[in-house]
């Protein structure tokens, strides 16, 4: 099997491709950004370069591979999705894992709707289809790190409501498991952290 993973020098792409290598695979990454990816990856992986802005620089890196795992973000993610997800499979990939997000269950909260529209783009292309839906990343209360140090508060607009956080490993851990194994696919794999925490909650411990 040959594995394409985008968003490769990314918070959850870059634990993926990690991961394969673990497993003594070599995965192909399609990034922006050549030299970051020489530095994290080496002779590891199969580098191709490019940006989901334009569709036709992932072609040659779609062309033979298997598996595709689709990181996309911003407002234009769904548009991303579609575009991919045909592309993918005019190439012949029989296997589309998509990091999506939890909200995208409900799709009318936050980055969900996004998501929600790019999970049906994707089903509505006919490729299979694998899509990991993770709760929000613990990873991002490192960015409360500056009003900590510099004012000791943590702001946000949540009250008393609580996320079941996750960690960028773990994400990566189902991602990697929906690449490797058929019996995921036609799936959505809502996945969270073992406890729901408010801000303060978390910021006390």
């Amino acid at each position: 099997m040959t594995y394409l993973i985008t968003g490769a020098t990314g918070n959850v792409g870059s634990l993926v491709v990690e991961s394969l290598i673990g497993r003594g695979e070599r995965p192909r990454v399609f990034v922006r950004d050549r030299q970051k990816a020489i530095a994290r990856y080496g002779d590891r992986v199969d580098l191709f370069v490019g940006d989901l802005a334009d569709m036709t620089t992932i072609k040659p890196a779609l062309t033979g591979a298997d598996s595709l795992l689709l990181v996309t973000s911003g407002h234009e993610l769904a548009a991303q999705d579609e575009a991919a997800a045909k592309a993918a499979k005019a190439a012949g990939v029989t296997h589309l894992v998509k990091l999506s997000s939890y909200d995208a269950r409900e799709q009318n909260v936050g980055t969900g709707v996004w998501h929600a529209a790019g999970e049906a783009a994707i089903r509505a292309s006919g490729i299979a289809y694998t899509f990991v839906q993770p709760s929000g990343f613990m990873s991002n209360a490192l960015f409360w790190a500056r009003s900590i140090k510099a004012e000791g508060v943590v702001r946000t607009a949540t009250g008393d409501g609580k996320i079941p956080f996750i960690h960028p490993q773990d994400i990566a851990d189902v991602a990697t498991e929906a690449l490797l194994f058929e019996a995921y696919r036609g799936s959505s794999l809502p996945i969270t952290g073992h406890e729901a925490l408010s801000y303060a909650e978390m910021a006390g411990r």
